[in-house]
C-alpha cells in the first residue's frame, strides 16, 4: 500500500516513516514546510504526487503552553488541518488515521479514561486537538481512526526523558513534580503500532483507540528510573507539587487512557513502559536532539 505521513519531522512522524520503511510499505514522509496541512491546494498537490491509500496525520500545533494565547493558530493546525485531509482521503478513497491527545479529557479522573469517555478539554490545545478529532470522525466517519497518545518521548527531538538524561550530567540534585500521573510512551511502539492499524481501517476497524504504554507513573518516578538507567543515584531526584512549577495551560493530573479496543483487532496494548524505557535509552543516549 501507499502511506503518506504528514509532520513526518516529528518525533512520531519520523518514527512512523522509520517503521513503514523498515516493514517493506511505500512510504512518503512530508514535514511542515513540504506539506502545509491547512492549505487546501497544498494537499490536494500532495495527493496528487503520492497517491496514498493511507495517510498518518502527525501533523499538529504542540505547543501547549502556546496555544492559551495563539488558540486560532492552534486551531488551523490541529481542526481545519485535519478536516481538510480527512475530505481530501474521502475524495480519492484513501483511509486517514489522525494522532490525538490525552489533553482531550479533564485530566481528573482516578482510573484510566476508556476510549469512549466524554471529552472535557481544560486548555486551548486539548480544546483544539478534539476539533480536529471530530472534524475527522464527521468527514470520514467508516474510514478513519483516531488515536490518542500521552507523555510522548523518543529518539528524535526533544522529550522530558531526554531532558532528564542532559540534567543528570549538569545537577546534582532535581525536583521533579510528583502530583501528575500518566503513561510514559515511546514514539517507536506507537509508530509500530499506527502501522498495524492501518491496514483494519475500512474493514471493521474506525474509530477511537488509544496508544500508550500500559502501567502508569508519576514524572517523578519517571525521572528516578530515567537516572536508575544511567547509573546514577535515584535519590537526586527530589518530589515536588505542580504549584513548584505553574504553566500558562494547566497540566492533567491524570492522564493514564484505557486500551481495551485493541482486542477487537486481535492486537494487545503496548508494553509497560518500564520496558519501553529500558530498551529505548541507550538509543535515546546515542543520538543528539534534532
Amino acid at each position: 500500500m501507499r502511506w503518506l505521513v504528514t509532520g513526518a519531522g516529528g518525533m512520531l512522524g519520523r518514527d512512523t516513516v522509520d517503521e513503514l520503511a523498515r516493514r517493506g510499505e511505500d512510504v512518503t514522509g512530508l514535514d511542515h514546510t513540504a506539506l502545509d496541512i491547512t492549505r487546501h491546494e497544498a494537499i490536494e498537490r500532495a495527493f496528487t504526487e503520492c497517491r496514498p491509500e493511507l495517510v498518518v496525520n502527525c501533523a499538529a500545533y504542540t505547543a501547549v503552553d502556546d496555544a492559551e494565547t495563539d488558540e486560532d493558530r492552534a486551531l488551523r493546525i490541529n481542526g481545519d488541518g485535519p478536516r481538510l485531509l480527512a475530505r481530501a482521503c474521502a475524495a480519492t478513497g484513501a483511509r486517514l488515521v489522525h494522532v490525538s491527545t490525552d489533553y482531550v479529557f479533564a485530566g481528573d479522573a482516578r482510573t484510566p479514561y476508556p476510549e469512549d469517555h466524554p471529552p472535557a478539554p481544560r486548555t486551548a490545545y486539548g480544546r483544539t486537538k478534539l476539533a480536529g478529532e471530530r472534524a475527522v470522525l464527521e468527514e470520514l466517519p467508516e474510514a478513519s481512526a483516531i488515536v490518542r497518545t500521552a507523555w510522548l518521548y523518543g529518539v528524535h527531538g526533544r522529550s522530558f526523558v531526554r531532558t532528564m538524561i542532559d540534567l543528570e550530567s549538569r545537577r546534582d540534585t532535581l525536583d521533579v513534580v510528583d502530583d501528575q500521573r500518566g503513561q510514559p510512551t515511546w514514539s517507536a511502539d506507537v509508530a509500530a503500532r499506527l502501522a498495524d492499524l492501518g491496514p483494519h481501517l475500512g474493514r471493521g476497524a474506525c474509530g477511537v483507540f488509544h496508544a500508550t504504554s500500559s502501567g502508569e507513573t508519576t514524572w517523578y518516578e519517571l525521572a528516578r528510573e530515567v537516572f536508575r538507567d544511567l547509573g546514577a543515584d535515584p535519590d537526586r531526584v527530589r518530589p515536588v507539587g505542580s504549584a513548584a512549577f505553574p504553566r500558562p495551560a494547566p497540566r492533567p493530573a491524570y492522564s493514564a487512557l484505557a486500551h481495551d479496543r485493541w482486542q477487537e483487532l486481535g492486537l494487545p496494548p503496548l508494553r509497560d513502559w518500564r520496558t519501553a524505557l529500558h530498551e529505548a535509552l541507550p538509543r535515546i543516549r546515542k543520538e543528539s536532539p534534532s
